[in-house]
């Protein structure tokens, strides 16, 4: 990639984080890059990120080897008319949708389908915007590359290197492969997991007593319906298709579990929580998906004084960050006390070992 010159349209926290990354991978890369906010453009550019400023879609857009659609997803075909007589020959056009079949049709009707080729970095966090931007959000993440049928290899194993470049892992799949994928593995449990904090705010009393003992379990599952809700419904309305098959399959399955509960059929219940629970533990403990992992575990402290400030200096001896502490007020599943999150995971290997050399019990 030495030598590229890479343009960015949007530069919020996934382009942000692509082109840090890219940056750190090559500092000779040049980039330049578009959005509407032009303060975070000025920021970016004094973090030595970007090179030029583009007050607008642009002849300088002309030089580019590379061209990310960073925007929201309905906004990328109106991008593309703008950019097709700009592409110098040989440049590839991209994006980072979470779904990809609005955009592959898009390029098809317009006759675009040997210039793009699509992306998805399945990485984020709950926080947005190019503030939030790291040089590693995507470490470690698939990162799905969805060509069109006229990409040629060499188009392809560039944007294969475009991820390795980012240390994430890339992944070829047809785009509609990809769109029924992520509407089981994201999607829908999107869906779920706000429809069941709906489900606790409705039949909630005047106390409130759901709310105040939620925790353990319930927050795990649920914490992904703090995602943006604009994305969201972006995401939903594009892939609509595919969730409503995928949500009536499901509720066919909750409509199986609601009857072997009426006929009181516990041999039913036990094989699905054995089944569901071996598969599960099956599945990679690496960092996927588009919410970004939690680096915490729990302590088993006493509460007294001085309890949290002898932990912190413990930690503290070694220059490990802590991100949060907090209380668990509920032990759904024997955690201590205290449940401590770290901003990596590197982080929270070296403090879990260093507090069980000082004899804490730690829990996940």
């Amino acid at each position: 990639m030495t030598g590229f010159t890479i343009g960015f349209i949007g530069l919020g926290l996934i382009g942000g984080s692509i082109a840090r990354g890219l940056k750190r991978a090559d500092s000779n890369i040049q980039i330049m890059a578009y959005m509407r906010t032009r303060s975070k453009l000025e920021q970016a550019k004094q973090d030595g990120i970007v090179d030029l400023i583009l007050d607008g879609i642009d002849e300088n857009l002309s030089h580019c080897d590379i061209i990310f659609l960073c925007t929201p997803v309905e906004y990328n075909a109106a991008y593309l008319e703008k950019l097709r007589p700009l592409l110098k020959p040989g440049a590839i056009l991209t994006d980072v949708g979470s779904t990809k079949t609005n955009i592959h049709k898009t390029v098809i009707e317009m006759g675009m389908e040997n210039v793009f080729i699509g992306g998805h970095p399945m990485a984020g966090s709950e926080k947005t915007g190019y503030e939030n931007s790291t040089a590693h959000l995507l470490e470690n993440a698939y990162y799905i590359i969805s060509p069109t049928s006229k990409n040629t290899p060499d188009q392809i194993e560039r944007m294969k290197q475009i991820a390795l470049a980012l240390r994430a892992i890339p992944l070829v799949l047809d785009y509609k492969e990809h769109d029924f994928s992520v509407a089981a593995i994201s999607h829908l449990p999107h869906l779920i997991a706000s429809s069941l904090v709906k489900l606790v705010k409705d039949n909630d009393g005047e106390t409130e007593t759901m709310k105040r003992i939620a925790a353990g379990g319930f927050k795990d599952i649920t914490r992904i319906a703090s995602s943006s809700p604009v994305m969201w419904e972006q995401i939903c309305m594009t892939n609509t298709d595919n969730l409503k098959v995928l949500m009536r399959r499901y509720i066919e399955s909750l409509e199986t579990i609601y009857e072997d509960l009426n006929t009181h059929n516990g041999q039913a219940i036990y094989d699905l929580f054995d089944e569901s629970g071996r598969y599960r533990d099956t599945f990679s403990s690496r960092k996927r998906g588009p919410v970004a992992p939690i680096h915490s575990f729990s302590v088993d402290v006493v509460d007294e004084p001085g309890s949290i400030a002898i932990l912190s200096a413990i930690l503290a001896s070694r220059g490990i960050n802590v991100k949060n502490i907090g209380i668990n007020n509920a032990r759904d599943y024997g955690e201590g006390a205290l449940r401590i999150e770290f901003y990596s995971e590197d982080e929270k290997s070296e403090a879990a070992e260093l507090l069980k050399r000082y004899n804490y019990n730690l829990s996940r």
